[in-house]
């Protein structure tokens, strides 16, 4: 049983968070996402990320995930606007390195990207899709408040289908 609560800090993705990316594009991190990306691949989502910072908040932000108080990246997480079932909701996604997995670091990342999420004030609800093979981020959702809708079918990358649990966070819900 823990003795205090993981605390993490979510900082805007930078240009200098290129190696961070690549080393959570390791295969053991991308069993659910349909295996590594390419080196293109992997420099084109960089420059999606830092893209993405770039626009108004209400478009969505990338972060890197800072674990506190030592001050160490421990892996990514990010909202961004997108249409799921006629509604303009945010989409959420993470990925935290293997050295910190199992110390609730996602969970601290998640409950703090929801605050960003509801802060960019444009949509109404979150949800996040993790594969339903993926007891870890589907334990996230939940340890973060999400509600699970359900089993859907969802295409990740695109052309690999894959079926999901949909998760959604009510952003007016105090």
């Amino acid at each position: 049983m823990k003795n205090h609560p993981t605390v993490v800090r979510l900082e805007p993705w930078s240009e200098q968070d290129a190696p961070l990316l690549s080393a959570l594009n390791a295969p053991e991190l991308m069993t659910h996402l349909g295996g590594p990306e390419t080196e293109e691949k992997l420099a084109d989502r960089h420059r999606r990320y830092i893209a993405l910072c770039a626009q108004p908040p209400s478009e969505g932000r990338m972060f890197r995930i800072v674990l506190l108080p030592e001050g160490t990246a421990a892996g990514g997480i990010g909202f961004w606007a997108r249409e799921w079932e006629g509604e303009e909701v945010y989409e959420a996604g993470w990925a935290v390195l293997a050295a910190f997995q199992g110390r609730g670091v996602a969970t601290a990342a998640a409950r703090a990207v929801v605050a960003e999420a509801r802060a960019a004030g444009l949509r109404r609800h979150l949800h996040a899709f993790p594969s339903v093979d993926n007891p870890a981020s589907n334990a996230v959702c939940r340890g973060a408040g999400f509600e699970l809708l359900g089993p859907r079918g969802f295409e990740y990358p695109p052309g690999r289908p894959m079926r999901c649990n949909d998760w959604r966070f009510d952003l007016r819900r105090p």
